[in-house]
Order: structure tokens, then sequence, then C-alpha cells
């Protein structure tokens, strides 16, 4: 609380995200999307998951960014975006 008796929001401070940084769900090697707009005031960032589309992110979600790269925990995510994440790359060609 502060000094007027309001809850202090006590969210995390992340380093800045920017349009183009790649997403990446907690633990996985591969990218499943993009980070397509940065949206401070609705605390969130808004994601193009690969062949599903784009779909808001929450901040409290994004658990890193680090080296151009967006951590995020998907479990906070709807249950279709969690699934359209699982099969982002499931309808590539590998050689």
């Amino acid at each position: 609380m502060n000094g007027l008796g309001h809850k202090v929001d006590a969210m995390k401070k992340l380093p800045r995200i920017e349009v183009g940084y790649h997403a990446f769900a907690r633990g996985a090697e591969e990218e499943f999307g993009a980070v397509r707009d940065v949206r401070p005031a609705d605390k969130e960032i808004i994601v193009d998951v690969e062949d599903f589309g784009d779909v808001p992110v929450p901040l409290d979600a994004v658990e890193a960014v680090v080296e151009q790269k967006v951590i995020i925990d998907v479990s906070q995510l709807d249950e279709d975006v969690r699934q359209a994440i699982a099969n982002a790359h499931r309808d590539e060609d590998y050689p």
C-alpha cells in the first residue's frame, strides 16, 4: 500500500521489447512467432503466431527478454493459443 491507502502494482520490470523480436515458449528451442506490436498502456504485446495470426500476450506472461527473444509462459494463455503455439512448425517440410 502506498501512503494514500492504494495498493501498489508490483509488476516486474522487463527490458525493452521491440517489434520483430522472436517469441519463444519457455523451454523451447524454436520460436513460434514474432512481436508485431507493443502496447504498454494495455500491458500487452501482440504476437503473430505462425499459421494462426495475431494474439495479445499480457506482459505478466513474459518471463524474460534476452538477445531480441521474448520468452513467454504459455500456460498463462488461452487454450486455443497454446494449441496454435504447439502446432506452429508442424506443417514445415524438413529435408
